[in-house]
């Protein structure tokens, strides 16, 4: 089969096509025919830190859309042939790839393959975001770290239709500005944004602040809670190194900090993993929200959408083309 793989660590053109072995469903397990793969930011840190990578060489990826191929012993309740849409440990960026059944769903009625490339992590983590560890409550303000990336677009759909009074974004240039205020956001800020959002809230800071990046980014989210309010930290794209928090910083206004991964929970907590999935996917499936594929690569040029996403100037979710 084809894959794309990396033998060391790197920038994008680390990224190498070769033909490997075609992995095969263990117990528990299906095997894969991919049709499309997502590209997620997960991916690059796999490739430029290891994260996530038990060894070299390893082929990236963790998502997928296709049929499956084969059912390893005691699996139940899927078919060959059936169109799916997977979570994966890796291993996406082939022709082939292997998810465990937990995390293998079944393509909802008028979903198509190229669309539920676009489910797997994004929506499932977008709606945690929002309503089970977020918990976002109607009239509530909501500020939204990448606002313009695949997790940011259905954020901001999710966060209005559950009523939000405010959405509030953050995204790095101005263009990715206007995207985002096509997709829910009220009010856009692009840059620094503490004293922004205090300006915008009359002093008083958002309910909800989503944050993806980290480190300092952090620190000014959690500066820019109203009472009460409630962070959600969901990853550390900026890289910086782990965060402490306590009395401190949570006493004063009685502000709480959670956190939220779904490739952890998928370990952690598969049932609720699928729980929280179906609750997902049933609002693409009654057009609550849409991630636009903004760009689209054929397999072996996995290394151009490295390059595109990490220069931080993409929207929306980038797709490769495996077998469509």
């Amino acid at each position: 089969m084809r894959a794309v793989e990396f033998q060391e660590y790197g920038g994008p053109e680390v990224l190498k096509a070769v033909t490997a072995k075609a992995p095969e469903s263990g117990p528990g397990r299906v095997s894969i025919d991919v049709a499309y793969t997502g590209v997620n930011f997960a991916d690059l840190k796999a490739r430029a830190e290891g994260y996530r990578v038990p060894r070299l060489p390893y082929v990236p990826g963790l998502e997928v859309s296709g049929r499956i191929r084969a059912l390893g012993a005691g699996v139940t309740g899927l078919a060959v042939g059936q169109e799916v849409a997977a979570l994966t440990e890796g291993g996406a960026y082939a022709e082939v790839a292997v998810a465990d059944t937990t995390t293998v769903f079944p393509l909802p009625a008028g979903v198509d393959l190229r669309t539920a490339a676009t489910l797997p992590t994004v929506l499932p983590t977008a709606y945690a975001l929002i309503h089970t560890v977020g918990r976002l409550q109607p009239g509530e303000s909501v500020l939204v770290q990448g606002a313009a990336g695949g997790v940011g677009t259905v954020a901001g759909r999710l966060a209005r239709a559950a009523g939000a009074g405010t959405v509030y974004g953050v995204v790095s240039s101005a263009a990715k500005a206007a995207y985002a205020k096509e997709h829910g956001y009220d009010e856009v800020f692009v840059g620094a944004f503490q004293d922004p959002v205090r300006q915008a809230t009359d002093g008083r800071g958002v309910d909800l602040v989503l944050d993806p990046v980290g480190g300092d980014t952090l620190r000014a989210g959690l500066a820019s809670l109203a009472p009460f309010g409630r962070l959600v930290s969901f990853g550390n794209a900026g890289s910086a190194e782990p965060w402490t928090v306590g009395q401190p910083e949570l006493y004063p206004l009685g502000i709480s900090v959670s956190g939220f991964s779904i490739l952890s929970l998928a370990k952690t907590a598969p049932a609720e993993l699928r729980r929280l999935t179906e609750q997902a996917f049933a609002k693409a499936v009654d057009g609550t929200v849409s991630l636009p594929v903004t760009a689209e690569f054929a397999l072996e040029e996995a290394a151009e959408a490295h390059r595109l996403m990490g220069s931080r100037t993409s929207t929306g979710k980038l797709l490769l083309r495996v077998n469509a």
